[in-house]
């Protein structure tokens, strides 16, 4: 048996069988399509995309499969998905398809309290909590980043780090121990910057910890690189600190000799250099509340191995290019290229086509290696980076598509309840109307049957209202005419 549908005003013809082998669906159901019969074309009628249609018929052509056509969009595609009713498993293949990645449940705990705890400090998006929690959290970030670089300048900087000229231990006559007066650098346990950044600490802290203790699984909260970086961004001072309080406890009985105690106080300085640059992946805590930052992260995980070939390709060049010039300058008393390897950095400047001028070329052959090494250098850059370009478009696009699909599900999710409201609000309002009506038809029955007389002379009056009012409506009518 054959069927007619029509699509804005594009027939389609298939058979009945071919429709009802998915009876779950719009078209497979015969009481849903039945509200678009039209009995006088007999044919259905859908008011609907044309061209989407295609699609729609080759799923129940093919048995299941989906295939966009390609002069629809996927959001559009998507809304004929849904008016059709084919099904979230069809919808799901359907993303697959088109390139979306399958959304990961997020795990929760098991304790309500515990859940909730995890929900604010996790995702700033679940509550209006959680978003203040996470503005909190990128403020002490930002302090403590700009407190990093502050204490560098020369006014802010520790004295311990700058150099102090000795005094000659040969003194005159006037000199002696006891007048000089004592060099030790006042404790920065007392200062600014140190308070600033014990307070930052104490933040960082309290929030890994609450997160450790609520999460869900200690052992994937141990392994995910963003709880990492955590616990790397407030090691440094906890060392910092404990190397402070062991330098104030040496003071008072600081017998060692001024060698040893030079060298000491270098090496200390030096591993405090070291600890306090690792301050700086705090700047990496901002991606846990950046969509940006993430969106980078993934394209750079997605991209390691065009990324490897850049690197591969940039070495090539580098050895090629430095070994051709260091020959081509080797007569060359002027040359500045003075080893292969010294000419490494050379040829990384000119590869990627920075070019700070320190190391140059100076005879003829040099120059033309130059100018190859520029050239290749252009396009051994360019030959990796659209595809980098085209995974950061890839997963920029994603996170915008399925932000516009969590406002769309928050809209229609507040409609409805919108709607069931007004719903309520109508039922309760027809049932207080019928519950007037009833009470008004007991009080009637309750005086008619106590007064009858009374009764027929109400019905009297009210016949004889109706009557005067009708003619008075005929006279109005007549002189309007």
């Amino acid at each position: 048996q054959r069927v007619l549908i029509n699509i804005s005003g594009l027939r389609f013809e298939t058979q009945l069988g071919t429709l009802n082998q998915f009876p779950d669906t719009l078209l497979g159901d015969p009481d849903k399509r039945m509200r678009y019969f039209d009995p006088l074309r007999n044919e259905y009628f859908f008011d609907r995309n044309r061209p989407s249609f295609d699609g729609i018929l080759y799923f129940y052509q093919s048995g299941g499969k989906l295939r966009r056509p390609v002069n629809v969009s996927i959001d559009v595609f998507a809304d004929e998905i849904r008016f059709y009713e084919l099904g979230k498993e069809a919808m799901e293949r359907f993303r697959e398809d088109e390139g979306f990645i399958k959304e990961e449940e997020k795990p929760l705990p098991h304790s309500e309290f515990q859940r909730q705890v995890w929900l604010i400090f996790e995702y700033p998006e679940s509550s209006s909590s959680a978003r203040a929690i996470a503005i909190v959290s990128v403020l002490v970030i930002l302090i403590s980043i700009i407190t990093f670089c502050l204490e560098t300048l020369p006014e802010f900087r520790d004295e311990r780090e700058i150099p102090v000229s000795l005094p000659p231990q040969s003194g005159g006559l006037n000199t002696t121990a006891e007048d000089s007066p004592p060099l030790q650098p006042p404790s920065s346990l007392s200062d600014p910057f140190f308070i600033i950044e014990t307070t930052c600490v104490i933040w960082f802290t309290f929030e890994l910890l609450v997160r450790f203790f609520t999460c869900p699984s200690k052992p994937e909260f141990s392994r995910n690189i963003m709880n990492i970086i955590d616990i790397v961004a407030i090691i440094p001072y906890f060392i910092t600190l404990g190397t402070e309080l062991a330098h104030e406890k040496q003071q008072p009985g600081g017998s060692s000799s001024n060698g040893s105690g030079g060298q000491q106080q270098a090496m200390s300085l030096a591993i405090l250099r070291v600890i306090r640059l690792v301050r700086v992946f705090r700047i990496f805590k901002l991606s846990r509340h950046s969509k940006g930052l993430q969106i980078l992260g993934q394209t750079l995980k997605a991209s390691m191995r065009e990324l490897g070939l850049l690197i591969f390709f940039l070495f090539i060049g580098v050895i090629l290019f430095s070994s051709a010039v260091y020959f081509a300058e080797a007569d060359d008393p002027e040359s500045h290229f003075s080893s292969i390897p010294d000419a490494f950095w050379w040829a990384v400047v000119t590869m990627t086509t920075v070019g700070y001028g320190d190391m140059r070329p100076v005879t003829v052959g040099g120059k033309i290696v130059g100018s190859l090494c520029a050239i290749a250098g252009v396009l051994t850059i360019a030959l990796p980076v659209p595809v980098i370009v085209s995974n950061f478009n890839y997963f920029y696009h994603r996170e915008t598509d399925h932000e516009e699909q969590t406002v769309l599900k928050e809209e229609h999710s507040s409609a409805q309840s919108s709607a069931t409201g007004v719903d309520g609000k109508r039922r309760s309002s027809k049932n207080s109307l019928n519950k007037s009506i009833v009470h008004l038809e007991n009080n009637e029955g309750f005086t008619n049957s106590s007064n009858p007389l009374e009764k027929t002379n109400i019905k009297a009056k009210s016949n004889v209202d109706l009557r005067k009012s009708l003619y008075a409506l005929c006279l109005d009518s007549s002189r309007e005419t």
